[in-house]
């Protein structure tokens, strides 16, 4: 069981508690803020400053390092707990961890290690300028020294951060170089331009690179992207990552339907029944929904703990062995998108017509889930797993498989 001091002594009652123990307190407090937040958007910098407090932003790096030492499935449920709160955090947190897998699977030991313990002992905020498909930041090489010069869309948790992954094109040379470097350095612009009409609290708008030094041993290029088996499973932690979210969300969104059905919801006239839980076809639905969370949650443990086994190979992990861990993400990632994009639009079916009300904000659920599936089209996951049940082909590793 990993513990930590508590760093948040008027919420846990105890000197010890545990990671999933604090972030469900954590999640309680976001959670009665989450709609006023939803409607103003912006940096929820008080709740980033929270999860500083925590120590969560450690938790999947290795107790050596100064981290809680949490495997992918503790990280994973954790990114989960949140995202039934507020998704936006949880989008946040899941991708603290997604950068510090990019740059523990991309770069040697002599540059992750640092990080770590830095990251550790800070409790830094890493974000995301990555956005492999925007092409717009170009290098430029200088010998021991890079330029990087452009925009990134898409920079999730750029803001309020203390580091950034970046990446940039290089003519000449395919793929992409990926750095990490201070999110203060000269030659970085935030840019606040995010309004979506979901995940309004992850800060995912542009960031500008105006002549950026990046020094060659911030660039991570042993082994560099995508170019082991082990590297390889840096897509799939971010697939898995938004899995979690996706469930939470759905999660969430049933635990508030139920509520308004028991609490608020009035018996169609016609339904012969005194109270709404008693209708036939509400019990139906939630009968329904019920089944769908079950199937993504036992899909998503699967995944997760085959992440973990994959993990653990470490360089002697197989291009067969990570095929079979994206396979099983795959299935997880499709589940979860539907069933929780089903939850999200009927939950109003069973809540009532009392639970539209504007300042409940509860058409959030689907806002947020809806915004965040559409980056990552969900038929070309259920084309992979149809070649994979035709053919036995598994995914080709790409950053979105």
């Amino acid at each position: 069981m990993i513990t930590i001091d508590s760093p948040i002594p008027a919420t846990t009652g105890t000197a010890l508690s545990t990671p999933l123990e604090i972030a469900t307190q954590l999640a309680a407090r976001f959670a009665a803020t989450a709609a006023e937040r939803d409607l103003r958007g912006g940096t929820p910098k008080a709740e980033r400053d929270a999860l500083r407090r925590s120590g969560l932003l450690g938790l999947m790096i290795p107790a050596a390092y100064g981290g809680l030492g949490a495997n992918w499935r503790e990280t994973l449920d954790i990114v989960r707990v949140f995202a039934a709160a507020d998704s936006s955090i949880a989008h946040v947190f899941a991708f603290q961890h997604l950068m510090l897998a990019t740059v523990r699977l991309f770069s040697r030991p002599a540059q992750w290690e640092p990080w770590f313990e830095k990251t550790a002992r800070g409790q830094w905020f890493w974000g995301n300028a990555l956005n492999p498909l925007d092409e717009r930041t170009v290098c430029t090489s200088h010998g021991s020294w890079h330029e990087f010069t452009g925009m990134k869309s898409f920079c999730s948790g750029a803001p309020d951060s203390e580091m950034l992954i970046v990446s940039a094109v290089q003519p000449g040379r395919p793929g992409i170089l990926v750095a990490a470097v201070p999110s203060a350095r000269k030659g970085i612009r935030v840019i606040s331009d995010w309004d979506n009409i979901g995940q309004r609290q992850t800060d995912s708008g542009s960031v500008a690179f105006e002549k950026l030094r990046v020094e060659q041993h911030e660039i991570l290029d042993d082994p560099g992207p995508l170019s082991t088996p082990l590297s390889c499973l840096r897509p799939l932690i971010a697939q898995l990552s938004l899995t979690h979210v996706y469930l939470g969300i759905a999660e969430g969104a049933f635990a508030e339907a139920r509520h308004y059905t028991q609490r608020e919801a009035r018996p169609w006239h016609r339904s012969g029944v005194a109270r709404s839980d008693q209708d036939p076809y509400i019990l139906e639905r939630y009968g329904e929904f019920w089944i769908g969370l079950e199937g993504v949650r036992a899909l998503a443990a699967r995944a997760a703990d085959k992440l973990d086994a994959a993990w653990a190979k470490g360089d002697t992990l197989t291009a067969a062995e990570r095929g079979d861990v994206a396979i099983a993400i795959a299935a997880a990632r499709v589940a979860a998108t539907r069933v929780g994009l089903d939850i999200c639009t009927r939950m109003f079916e069973v809540a009532g017509a009392r639970a539209t009300h504007a300042g409940l904000a509860l058409d959030r659920y689907w806002r947020n889930l809806r915004t965040q599936s559409l980056h990552d089209p969900v038929d070309y996951k259920v084309r992979e797993l149809g070649e994979w049940a035709l053919t036995g082909s598994a995914p080709v590793p790409t950053f979105y498989s």
